[in-house]
């Protein structure tokens, strides 16, 4: 069922007034989430009519955006990066959640510069994972896992941390047995977080040096070397928070999780309460004072602002892997894993020949798109294609890894 209010209904209420206020801000790649979110699923993406083999109850269903922003376009994209996933997990194994967030002076400088921090972030959260990992003190083993992005908190401002599902062991230096962790424990977080500190800034020095970061308004007096020593200086001895949240229950659990945190958005339809052209309220968890539930109003300007606050640059990995994960040798390395824990691999759905989005969608998350609103019993079969006004964006391949 459609919800009453939906992210598309307050850009296409008020999008239009906000590029022309605005119009200087915006990169491209928002103008192209704000378009996608609004010409989702209406007919100048196109339509097709379907029809009831039962009851011959017809409907027109409007074609979606595909884009990986729009909050309506990500359940089917969802279920077949899990399908994948489900594939590699090791039955016998504890996994973890690591998050890396890093600080709040150092995110105002990812705003402007988000491609190179979101990789800085990327790159030294999964150096700092490995090498403490591989340190006999603590593991000394190589490990793999899975590392998504995420941008937001709650309230939709900028916080940018990155989720890190880590099984409880890895491969030992000779290759010859597994070396497992111990139970509930995986690694010390605060020599994660020293060394994690100290890795990021160290690659964001060199950043500097090489030219590659940008400063506008109140960071541009930052491009002053001297400058930006002093305000990178309280980082250096500041705590970074490396969170390590409990063990999950078990294999499966890891999917659950990992189905509510991949392909998410800044803020899904669902939390959505009202909107009157002019303000919207949303529900909101304030984690600072244990989770409660809050509910919060915007205008639909900052509303607007916020949402693009997240929108990634054009092409960026927002989930990536490494170590024995990594896409170069993972079905080789996870082979390795399961020799030496003595387990199988989990048996793959297969696809039938013509199984087509619909069937796909239904096969891996239970739920039909094809019965009948009408009659119940009936399937839906599509009689009539109607062309748009306007090309659909391709399927995201940057999902797929």
């Amino acid at each position: 069922m459609r919800p009453a209010i939906e992210v598309a209904d307050i850009f296409r209420r008020c999008g239009p007034q906000y590029r022309q206020t605005h119009a200087e801000g915006l990169s491209r790649a928002q103008r192209r989430v704000m378009s996608a979110i609004e010409l989702c699923r209406t007919a100048a993406l196109g339509a097709h009519l379907e029809q009831c083999n039962t009851c011959s109850h017809q409907r027109i269903t409007y074609n979606s955006c595909r884009h990986r922003a729009c909050p309506k376009c990500q359940s089917l994209a969802r279920a077949q990066w899990l399908e994948r996933r489900r594939a590699e997990l090791l039955s016998s194994v504890e996994y973890f959640h690591v998050v890396f967030t890093l600080p709040e002076s150092i995110a105002a400088l990812a705003l402007q510069n988000k491609k190179t921090l979101y990789d800085l972030l990327f790159r030294a959260s999964a150096e700092t994972l490995r090498t403490i990992a591989a340190d006999p003190k603590h593991l000394g083993a190589e490990i793999g896992f899975i590392t998504i992005l995420h941008t937001w908190g709650q309230n939709l401002l900028h916080h940018p941390h990155v989720h890190c599902v880590v099984p409880g062991g890895g491969i030992a230096p000779d290759g010859e047995r597994w070396i497992a962790c111990r139970p509930g424990f995986f690694l010390p977080v605060r020599v994660l977080s020293r060394l994690f500190r100290r890795l990021f800034l160290g690659q964001l020095r060199r950043a500097f040096d090489a030219g590659a970061l940008r400063f506008h308004g109140q960071l541009e007096p930052l491009r002053d070397p001297r400058a930006f020593a002093a305000w990178l200086a309280p980082a250096a001895h500041a705590d970074w928070v490396v969170y390590a949240k409990p063990p999950f229950g078990g294999a499966e659990h890891v999917l659950d999780y990992l189905g509510r945190y991949t392909h998410r958005v800044a803020i899904s339809n669902n939390r959505l309460l009202a909107f009157d052209e002019r303000t919207v309220q949303f529900r909101w968890k304030d984690y600072r004072h244990e989770a409660r539930q809050r509910t919060m109003t915007l205008t639909a300007h900052e509303f607007i602002r916020r949402f693009l606050l997240h929108v990634l640059p054009e092409g960026f990995r927002h989930i990536r892997s490494y170590g024995w994960m990594a896409n170069c040798h993972r079905s080789d390395r996870l082979a390795t894993c399961r020799q030496l824990l003595g387990v199988e691999a989990p048996a793959a759905a297969s696809a039938e020949p013509s199984e087509d989005y619909r069937d796909r969608y239904q096969r891996l998350t239970g739920k039909s798109l094809r019965d009948c609103p009408v009659c119940g019993t009936g399937h839906m079969l599509r009689i009539e294609s109607m062309p748009g006004s306007l090309p659909r964006a391709p399927p995201a391949s940057v999902h797929a890894h």
